[in-house]
């Protein structure tokens, strides 16, 4: 070991510092050193902080290979997340900090225009992830199914009907229900919807802005626009609106990325927000909460979401739960400066 700490091969040369060296450098055993680096409860705070320092100082990092070799584990969660979502990278934050909490690590695996679903669970169990948090899966449910008897599968974010596998969603057609609610009290009738295209999620949003409409004996007004999850599909809608005989008094998107097309496509179309179209979108992403946007919203919970479904995955990896399990939380609307009373 040199005078600065870096650790040398007989030749000279540097070579990754081991947990020995961590060990000698502190002067105890390699066994207290591994139970300070795995959190286990037993050394002292002041034999903690000593061998946290001496990792820094030697750059001392844990070999995850020779742990996983030695204890047949990897305790890693594999996460499928769209590259494009920003409320996706909000839950993988989440998800990261809740399973540290409990000792796991996560493995990312990426949907991107070129790459699926079947490509993304196939590196996440080629980095023997063990158990799968899937957020927003458009597989079918028997495949999902399928899939959960080679991991644990966790589903974030959709309803599966009749599969046995853990889910934890939000109640989407309640959260677009909400947003209508919030728009017919401030005195809109003509409300149309942007869709969100295929898939669950996007049923369930499309269903609780029919439903919402019709509580309120909107039926004549209920217009659905063809859209998807994007900003392009948000400026396509409005292009459209804007070929119509007159502007809806209020556009509610199926999601913050969607909405903030519309914002974007009605302003350069001079039209004022809120004081001619009201708009409110869907996830209460980081994006909506910027000044420029001040998107009225209904926040999916990210937080408590990314919690529950570490705890689902510990569950049937530590705690031998069998039982599949759906945890359905209330969303809530997030009112701001996109949304007003109709002109």
């Amino acid at each position: 070991m040199d005078d600065s700490g870096s650790v040398r091969h007989r030749n000279g040369a540097h070579k990754r510092p081991r947990l020995e060296d961590v060990a000698a450098r502190v002067g105890l055993s390699t066994a207290t050193v591994s139970l300070v680096l795995r959190g286990v409860p037993g050394p002292s705070e002041r034999t903690r902080k000593r061998v946290l320092k001496a990792t820094a100082d030697l750059g001392y990092q844990v070999d995850r290979t020779a742990s996983t070799l030695a204890s047949r584990r990897s305790r890693l969660l594999g996460v499928m997340v769209d590259i494009h979502s920003p409320f996706h990278a909000e839950l993988v934050e989440h998800l990261h900090t809740a399973a540290e909490e409990v000792g796991y690590d996560l493995v990312l695996s990426t949907l991107t225009r070129t790459r699926d679903e079947h490509t993304a669970v196939d590196t996440l169990l080629a980095f023997r992830s063990e158990a799968l948090i899937l957020l927003g899966p458009t597989a079918p449910a028997d495949a999902l199914a399928a899939l959960d008897n080679k991991a644990p599968v966790i589903a974030v974010g959709r309803r599966i009907a009749g599969a046995a596998l853990d889910v934890v969603r939000t109640a989407d057609d309640d959260g677009v229900g909400q947003i209508v609610d919030h728009l017919v009290g401030l005195g809109h009738r003509d409300i149309v919807y942007v869709d969100g295209g295929k898939g669950v999620i996007a049923t369930d949003r499309r269903r609780g802005y029919r439903t919402a409409m019709r509580r309120h004996g909107l039926d004549g007004h209920i217009r659905v626009l063809t859209g998807d999850k994007t900003e392009a599909a948000g400026e396509r809608a409005v292009g459209h609106l804007l070929g119509g005989p007159q502007l809806p008094t209020a556009v509610v998107a199926f999601n913050d990325q969607c909405a903030i097309g519309v914002l974007a496509a009605l302003s350069r179309a001079g039209v004022a927000v809120p004081g001619e179209v009201s708009v409110a979108g869907y996830d209460d992403d980081t994006l909506s909460r910027l000044s420029c946007f001040n998107l009225t919203t209904v926040s999916q919970s990210a937080r408590e979401q990314a919690r529950h479904a570490v705890t689902a995955a510990v569950e049937r990896l530590d705690r031998d739960r069998t039982e599949p399990r759906e945890v359905v939380l209330t969303p809530r609307l997030v009112l701001r400066g996109t949304t007003g009373e109709p002109a």
